[in-house]
């Protein structure tokens, strides 16, 4: 066998292993792994760059632009809060955000959609009463399985495309093709959520409700009129260095001082906000100059008018990760102060200051108004998402941008454009006509996915041109005894393994050529073996990191580690059964 193999499955077992237990960011490993095999000889640098060239891949950018713009002018909220209406039960909520969740997946990306639907769950969870984790994880499995009706629906389905096009240009898949799989799938995915999630799924409640329930976690105090703290800072007083709390804000007469920091000055009748354990007012009686309200079971009124509550999901590549809140410094960094912190679920107890932060945590922050615009595109946040939007959106220009998305759909669908062309036009469209800024339509670009994906295709190159993937590929009909349907099992069993250890798109290019050189060992038509790729590639949701959006609902919901394998392992067992059972009928060996 020759050295290149083992050199290439060498390769691929490591990125496979740091993107399972590292906190490496997917493009830096799928980067590294491309430059390796470069410098190796395994690929030249043509091969290995030729990702970046990918229309597939390009396609996704452009999408992103377009997608921005739909987002920036409130279409999509448009759409949605135009026909949601007001939910009568558990299972009408969760059959309307399916339902219109899993629509607007077929054609735009999952993971704006459920950023969208998000804080439409909490809205009402809060007011009618719905548990949130019995909401937001059916809702997102629904988007993910609606995103495979069409080509444009998952960026999963572009990337294993774009190699389907570099690999046989003559062959092309249509923009709604995928839909004889994605619907069998989507109606599955409702039908399961509304019968098991009662079942399946906890009744807990989201950060922001633990939080209010939690009232010995905030507690005031008053400045006293003439006392030896008026006109001095908050750092001057100690206040910036208590062992087990800190100042939050502050209420002077009829305002509110949010984010305050060390050099903010003390008045008589100051109100401070002090969020902590309750061993903090032994600290602050040894304070002179102010009080403390005698029923330490105060409850901060987060519904005030003047606060802006914001919640954050930390994301694997945020540099918070592994540091505690006081060595992040967080509020300089960000210009905003943690009032809470969620994980699995739970509102974790103790100082907030020393609480070491991890992928998924759900942080509950006070922030200005600029925040939510200044850092929504960050990659170090998976979601940010203000509870309490007094500003609506400009829906001015929705109809605008909802017409430039349909003129992409249509030239797409009728020919008239390839996808590639089409989602460029429509993403000039946007910015053209002022549904987006240059500025933002250059910050809506998921540039660390789109070069991570690109990168990735230099492992599948490099499969294919070691003859590491007709090595797998053999192994697997030889397994199958050449049965073209027990390959295609075999095929989509590992697919789905392997997708919930890396991203849903490594996955799906990891898996393609191992596809190809299958098809061709069993004598059969290749096209069933891709779409099985791409369909199993996206069934990410035994794990909070198979796919993306998973750990976008994972700290909102309150979810935990059982809960995905609970929910989600039947109906990957399903969707597996209901994909080998239709492909190769739709698309026949």
């Amino acid at each position: 066998m020759a050295w290149e193999i083992w050199f290439t499955l060498a390769i691929v077992a490591t990125v496979l292993v740091m993107l399972a237990t590292t906190p490496a960011p997917t493009e830096v490993v799928l980067l590294g792994a491309m430059i390796t095999l470069s410098i190796v000889g395994v690929i030249s640098p043509i091969q290995a760059l030729s990702g970046f060239s990918s229309p597939g891949v390009m396609t996704i950018a452009a999408l992103y632009v377009v997608i921005a713009g739909l987002r920036e002018t409130g279409a999509i909220a448009w759409l949605s809060h135009l026909v949601f209406g007001r939910p009568r039960s558990l299972q009408s909520a969760q059959a309307k955000l399916m339902g219109i969740g899993g629509l607007l997946s077929t054609v735009i990306n999952n993971t704006p959609v459920v950023a969208m639907f998000i804080p439409i769950a909490q809205d009402w969870a809060a007011r009618y009463g719905f548990p949130i984790s019995r909401l937001l994880m059916p809702m997102n499995v629904v988007v993910i399985l609606a995103g495979l009706c069409t080509l444009i629906g998952t960026s999963t389905n572009l990337a294993v495309y774009g190699l389907l096009q570099q690999t046989r240009p003559d062959v092309d898949i249509g923009l709604f093709d995928l839909i004889w799989i994605g619907l069998p799938l989507t109606l599955l995915g409702i039908a399961y959520a509304l019968l098991f999630s009662r079942r399946l799924l906890p009744d807990r409640q989201s950060p922001i409700t633990q939080l209010e329930n939690a009232r010995e976690y905030a507690f005031q105090v008053r400045i006293h009129n003439g006392g030896p703290l008026v006109g001095r800072t908050i750092a001057e007083v100690g206040l910036r260095n208590l062992k087990s709390a800190y100042v939050l804000e502050i209420e002077r007469e009829s305002r509110l001082l949010t984010s305050v920091g060390p050099d903010e000055v003390l008045c008589a009748g100051d109100q401070l906000t002090c969020v902590g354990i309750v061993d903090a007012i032994k600290d602050l009686r040894r304070l002179p100059g102010l009080s403390i309200a005698e029923e330490q079971g105060f409850t901060m009124n987060l519904r005030h008018t003047q606060r802006q509550l914001v919640e954050i999901v930390l994301s694997s590549t945020s540099p918070l990760i592994n540091h505690t809140v006081r060595q992040s410094n967080f509020r300089e960094l960000y210009g905003a102060a943690i009032i809470s912190i969620s994980r699995e679920g739970s509102r974790i107890p103790g100082k907030v200051g020393d609480i070491e932060f991890r992928p998924g945590d759900t942080l509950l922050v006070e922030a200005g108004p600029s925040f939510v615009e200044k850092h929504k595109h960050s990659r170090d946040f998976l979601l940010v998402s203000a509870l309490q939007d007094s500003a609506p959106p400009d829906f001015r220009r929705a109809p605008l941008s909802f017409a430039i998305l349909l003129l992409m759909i249509v030239f797409a669908t009728l020919n008239w454009a390839p996808l590639f062309e089409a989602s460029f036009i429509a993403a000039g469209l946007m910015v053209a006509t002022g549904c987006l800024t240059m500025q933002s339509a250059t910050r809506s670009i998921e540039y660390h996915i789109v070069a991570g994906i690109a990168a990735s295709f230099a492992m599948g190159v490099a499969l294919e041109e070691s003859g590491a993937a007709a090595l797998i590929g053999r192994s697997l009909v030889d397994f199958a005894a050449g049965n073209p349907l027990l390959a295609l099992a075999a095929l989509c069993a590992v697919t789905m393994l392997v997708t919930e250890l890396i991203t849903n798109n490594a996955a799906g290019v990891l898996m393609f050529p191992i596809a190809m050189s299958m098809a061709e060992l069993a004598g059969a038509d290749f096209m069933p073996f891709v779409i099985t790729v791409m369909v199993a590639a996206s069934m990410g949701f035994v794990t909070p990191i198979g796919y993306q959006t998973n750990l976008m609902v994972y700290g909102p919901g309150g979810y935990r580690m059982m809960d995905f394998i609970r929910f989600g392992l039947p109906l990957k067992l399903l969707c597996g059964v209901v994909t080998i059972l239709i492909v190769p009928r739709v698309w026949p060996f």
